[in-house]
């Protein structure tokens, strides 16, 4: 008798009692609803089941899930029916073993599980016995489908990522404020790309202009504060529902809104952050300018606890956190002495050296009154001097006009809208009052909701917008500049002759303490006219202008203040 016939004999009493479960498989959801791999699949197993007269207990379909991991539905339930005692079937049949697993190391363990409960797995084109030489040869196949499906999905990645690059969507939900539009053929594929959404890019804008300035020029907002306003005067996200810390957050860190849609930043699997260098920037249309979102992302650094702890934002010291040494880079911090006669000193002192000694940093210590008189009498005298104000402020009265004419038309796009769905709910009542549509249609009632609402929320947004630009008042003048300075001045010191922290910091950035005579104050200009506006009333979405390094300084002299006058 030959070998062949050995192995049938031997291993037909457990064949002629196998009760079977077929896993039908297909990796993308494209596949489940136009292909015709499963119903082929079904077919072919369902034949090799007829032809051993097996029968079919159970049907598992797993329609569009990678068999790189178990995360599968399909999948878990047949192992759970599986591992039942007893199994309502001994026998898992596939097509070939990649419908299973496409990772040798989870293959292997779920074949080694199921075995102990008796079930065997067998793919009915790669049919292999139980034998030492059989068990390697399907390790050796798994292993290949394992290093096929890592270099498909490479190739796949690589096609995606210049897709991206040349603008196009590659698919999933486009980001809130956008919308996804056909962009043409190209052979028999449809490609698509992302446009503006007026009615939620205003939300988008309106996020930023509260982070930046809040409400009525009310002051910078934080996450919550901004999503408790959204969530109280009805502003809904895209799905109707409320907003939240994570919501906010994403919109103010996205760089879509300044035009670059960053592809394949995070692993979809772990949700780590990829290198910088694996990222595909897309270019799509800007909501918010680039000034705007670097301030933003400058705002949520400052308030973030990582980057100042919480006694450097709310502590007495009015240096503390933006005070530095200029030889180190270290950070001044506070030291108290006492005198022999009991008097008590408090100095700013580097803080490496406090560490380290001389030989971390030569170091400085400089009085902490005399040094916060300095910074204060410099910030008072020398840089809100109105001449100087004026001459920061010039690129922002060229750009106001340019401002305001953008965002009457924006308002108009908004009217047109709201107009548009209005004219479509009117011909919609019309057609139901002359008996041309069904009233009981399910989809007329979700229609008229879907209209009224973009009719309702674009009016909104398009009445806002208006008012937004009507709030910037009269032109800038030097007399409003005098008004900026007194206005900020004041701002800089508390009735009782104690400083305000929060409006030195908003105005000054980093001190850096170069000697016990020479002080160097740094800005950035966006901050300082953010922080004049405010306080003058104007509206400070004007100053979205272009400011990557700059300098409130007008000469290279004013910020450079001797600390002992």
């Amino acid at each position: 008798m030959t070998d062949a016939a050995l192995r049938v004999e031997d291993t037909s009493p457990v064949m002629a009692t196998a009760r079977a479960a077929l896993y039908l498989r297909v990796s993308t959801g494209r596949q489940a609803e136009s292909d015709l791999s499963i119903p082929d699949q079904r077919r072919q197993i369902e034949g090799y089941c007829l032809s051993r007269g097996w029968e079919v207990a159970a049907e598992f379909v797993e329609p569009g899930n990678t068999a790189t991991d178990d995360r599968r539905p399909a999948f878990q339930a047949m192992i759970d029916a599986a591992m039942q005692k007893p199994s309502p079937f001994n026998v898992i049949l596939v097509h070939s073993f990649s419908r299973f697993f496409r990772d040798q190391f989870q293959f292997e363990f779920y074949v080694r599980k199921l075995a102990k409960n008796g079930v065997r797995l067998i793919s009915i084109t790669q049919d292999l016995g139980d034998d030492p030489m059989s068990v390697m040869m399907r390790q050796i196949m798994t292993l290949f489908d394992e290093y096929q499906s890592k270099e498909n999905g490479k190739h796949t990645l690589r096609s995606m990522k210049e897709n991206a690059r040349q603008g196009f969507w590659n698919g999933a939900r486009a980001p809130i404020g956008y919308r996804i539009v056909e962009a043409g053929l190209r052979g028999a594929k449809v490609k698509k790309k992302l446009e503006i959404d007026p009615i939620q890019a205003e939300t988008v804008r309106r996020i930023y202009r509260m982070a930046l300035n809040g409400v009525e020029n009310s002051g910078p907002m934080g996450l919550k504060a901004i999503a408790t306003w959204l969530n109280d005067n009805n502003i809904r996200t895209r799905d109707g529902g409320r907003w939240g810390l994570g919501a906010v957050h994403q919109v103010l860190t996205r760089t879509t809104y300044i035009g670059q849609h960053k592809f394949n930043y995070r692993d979809y699997r772990t949700k780590a952050p990829k290198p910088e260098s694996e990222h595909a920037i897309m270019e799509v249309p800007a909501i918010v300018s680039e000034a705007e979102f670097e301030a933003v992302q400058r705002s949520l650094k400052a308030r973030s606890p990582k980057m100042m702890p919480p006694m450097a934002v709310g502590g007495p010291t009015l240096l503390t956190g933006i005070c530095f040494c200029a030889c180190c880079g270290g950070a001044m911090t506070l030291r108290t002495g006492t005198s022999s006669v009991g008097r008590e000193y408090r100095y700013y002192t580097c803080s490496t050296k406090a560490r380290q000694g001389a030989k971390g940093c030569p170091g400085i210590t400089v009085p902490m009154d005399r040094l916060n008189e300095a910074v204060i009498g410099h910030l008072e005298w020398r840089l809100l001097d109105p001449k100087r104000l004026e001459d920061l402020m010039d690129q922002i009265l060229e750009r106001r006009d340019q401002w305001a004419s953008e965002r009457r038309l924006h308002a108009a796009e908004l009217e047109r809208r709201a107009t548009e769905a209005d004219a479509k709910l009117s011909r919609l009542y019309e057609a139901i009052e002359n008996g041309v549509i069904d009233v009981s249609d399910p989809s007329l009632k979700n229609r008229i909701a879907e209209l009224t609402a973009t009719r309702d929320q674009a009016r909104g947004d398009s009445e806002r917008a208006v008012a937004h630009v009507e709030k910037i008042g009269p032109a800038i003048t030097a007399e409003s500049l005098r008004t900026f300075a007194m206005a900020a001045r004041k701002k800089l010191r508390n009735g009782d002759g104690s400083f305000a922290r929060d409006h030195i910091r908003a105005v000054a950035q980093r001190v850096e303490v170069v000697s016990k005579t020479e002080v160097r104050i740094r800005g950035l200009r966006s901050e300082l006219l953010r922080t004049l506006t405010t306080a003058s009333g104007v509206e400070a979405a004007v100053l979205g202008v272009r400011a990557f390094e700059p300098k409130w300084r007008a000469r290279n002299d004013s910020n450079v203040r001797p600390s002992d006058s």
